[in-house]
């Protein structure tokens, strides 16, 4: 396989030298011949490779889940733009992300659109901003931006992450970007006052994607992870593609140097400390699209795991003493298990198998496989995309974004994966290949063996879009899993969940004391009817974007909770028993359920 792969590659890369982008460089054009290699060995190599049991299920007919896109109906009029001209900027082709926040505290998800700017090739007829909605719980939203302060205006804004970073009760917005990111805190009276300067994390002269919150010391305060990507600007855009109407193309990343990780620790005082040579995460250079960040060895301490573009994955284990160990490579997410580095973009992790361990899924573009690493409990991963039924069935599609979720509440983690090639003008060089996409959802079937779902799911959500930043989110308080995709040079979409009533669930939403506010880092052991689950209340997840930070359990058939053990940060542990399905709870660390509104959304 590996050698009929760089033969194909190898000719292939002969006669294509002169097409370079992203997508479209040798190393990428190859891959369309390759594939029919690909294709025809993939019988041997799925019965090669399952190591999965069988499937433990099928469906519940029952059960029919579509997904209808309310966008115009909800009021959300928030337009991307994907400041695109013809000198191919490169910075054009990212999209932006977006973000699922409860700003007001009222117990129901608001929604943040990050969007981009000016450039030197490109000068909107109006200022562009991003974009805050508040939800009114009766299925519209109503722009807030001006009042909260958070357009961000001259910022050309990439991914957006969600936390309370001073523990006062109000989460706050950290907007990405190329040249530097932006801190918005939360006032609590619907306004938000940018501290950048004076928190210390600007990322000043970066080009920064995503970022995530964890508290890596338990120390009780959440700190910061940023990816940062390539060393890019106008100055040094290089022209790629044929020289021909209509075929440049945006450059690969291998045309250009890869930034650093950042790590920003906080001093609880708001400000943070930059610590990212002093921790081991800021020493390699990376390519940084993605990322996440959940204890994936067991050991009680969180972890960093980063998707990174046509690079090594990164993994840094926590020594708990403020610095990480890269283990990358020895741990076998560095690379596909043939030993490519593909184009990593979006990156979330679920225990997909019911193992109690974490498992990874990446995004990559076309004509790559989007990647499953199983959880070995030892500090590595197993790619096991073909054992799990993943396989090759979405080699055409560019995947950008991606989490996990049980969108039919069989208590099962299903993949939601947003996806649109990275150039518009792919056609050109890739016959199959389009550039507006559908979004892509694997059904798993339990034991981690998955079948794609997609067709089954509805019109809206099979509809092409140029698709980027995904969150998912229960934006109706109804226990059924929705989402939003940030689409580059479009309106966005927000896709409502019906069909899953028939199923029971449990929604947890975590109040830390000792522990940071948000709970992140939190384990949730749920155990109903002799079946049990584990999740984790997890950073960052995604591409460029926030989710739902409650913790969502799809529960079957099964009506009841017999208990749920909440492990905090701190060390702490609360058990809750004999809990009813169906609501959602919010659970204060040392206390147990604490009042707290989550009203309940009337679909029109």
């Amino acid at each position: 396989m590996r050698m009929l792969w760089q033969i194909a590659r190898r000719n292939r890369a002969n006669s294509m030298r002169a097409h370079a982008g992203k997508g479209l460089s040798p190393r990428h054009l190859a891959r369309s011949a390759a594939a029919l290699a690909i294709v025809a060995l993939a019988g041997p190599r799925i019965q090669s490779q399952s190591a999965h049991k069988p499937p433990a299920k099928t469906r519940d007919a029952s059960v029919v889940v579509r997904f209808t896109d309310i966008r115009k109906a909800a009021g959300i009029t928030f337009l991307q733009d994907s400041t695109q001209t013809d000198q191919k900027y490169y910075l054009e082709t990212m999209g932006t992300g977006v973000g699922w926040i409860d700003y007001d505290q009222d117990g129901l998800m608001d929604l943040y659109f990050v969007q981009t700017a000016a450039t030197d090739a490109y000068k909107p007829a109006t200022p562009l901003r991003s974009a805050l909605y508040r939800n009114n719980g009766d299925g519209t939203f109503t722009d807030v931006t001006q009042q909260a302060g958070v357009g961000g205006e001259g910022h050309y804004g990439q991914g957006v992450a969600v936390a309370d970073f001073d523990n006062d009760g109000f989460p706050d917005l950290y907007v990405t970007g190329y040249g530097r990111a932006i801190l918005y805190h939360n006032n609590g009276n619907g306004t938000f006052t940018d501290v950048t300067a004076k928190a210390g994390v600007a990322d000043e002269g970066q080009w920064s994607t995503s970022a995530g919150w964890f508290d890596y010391d338990k120390d009780g305060w959440l700190d910061l992870v940023v990816t940062n990507y390539l060393d890019w600007s106008p100055k040094t855009n290089l022209w790629c593609g044929e020289r021909a109407p209509g075929y440049r193309a945006y450059c690969t990343p291998g045309n250009y140097r890869g930034q650093k990780t950042r790590i920003y620790h906080n001093n609880h005082d708001g400000t943070f400390t930059d610590v990212s040579d002093k921790s081991g995460v800021g020493a390699p250079e990376s390519k940084g699209m993605g990322l996440v960040l959940a204890d994936f060895n067991g050991d009680g301490w969180p972890d960093i795991a980063i998707a990174n573009d046509t690079w090594p994955n990164f993994l840094f284990l926590n020594n708990h003493d403020g610095t990480f160990t890269d283990a990358s490579l020895i741990s076998g997410l560095a690379a596909s298990e043939d030993g490519r580095y593909e184009a990593g973009m979006g990156i979330d992790a679920a225990d997909v198998d019911g193992d109690g361990l974490l498992d990874i899924y990446i995004t990559h573009l076309d004509f790559e496989l989007n990647r499953l690493y199983h959880n070995n409990g030892d500090g590595t991963f197993t790619d096991v995309t073909y054992g799990s039924g993943i396989g090759n069935k979405a080699m055409l599609l560019s995947g950008v974004a991606t989490r996990f979720l049980d969108y039919d509440n069989d208590g099962w983690p299903d993949i939601v994966q947003a996806n649109g090639a990275m150039v518009d003008n792919v056609s050109l060089y890739h016959s199959l290949v389009t550039y507006k996409e559908p979004l892509l959802m694997f059904h798993n079937l339990g034991n981690g063996h998955f079948e794609k779902s997609s067709e089954s799911l509805g019109t809206d959500f099979i509809k092409p879009v140029a698709g980027r930043g995904l969150a998912t989110a229960d934006f109706d308080n109804d226990g059924q899993i929705g989402f939003a995709v940030n689409c580059r040079g479009d309106y966005p979409e927000l896709l409502r969940n019906s069909g899953a009533e028939d199923h029971h669930w449990l929604e947890v939403l975590l109040i830390g004391t000792k522990s940071n506010r948000d709970g992140i880092g939190s384990v949730l052991k749920l155990t109903s009817e002799g079946v049990t689950r584990v999740d984790q209340a997890r950073g960052g997840t995604s591409y460029m974007s926030a989710s739902d930070p409650r913790i969502h359990f799809g529960l079957g058939k099964r009506t009841r909770i017999d208990s749920l053990v909440i492990t905090w940060p701190s060390g702490k542990v609360d058990t809750l028993k004999n809990l009813p399905a169906d609501q959602i709870i919010a659970v204060k660390e040392g206390v147990g359920i604490v009042p707290h509104p989550f009203p309940r959304v009337t679909r029109k």
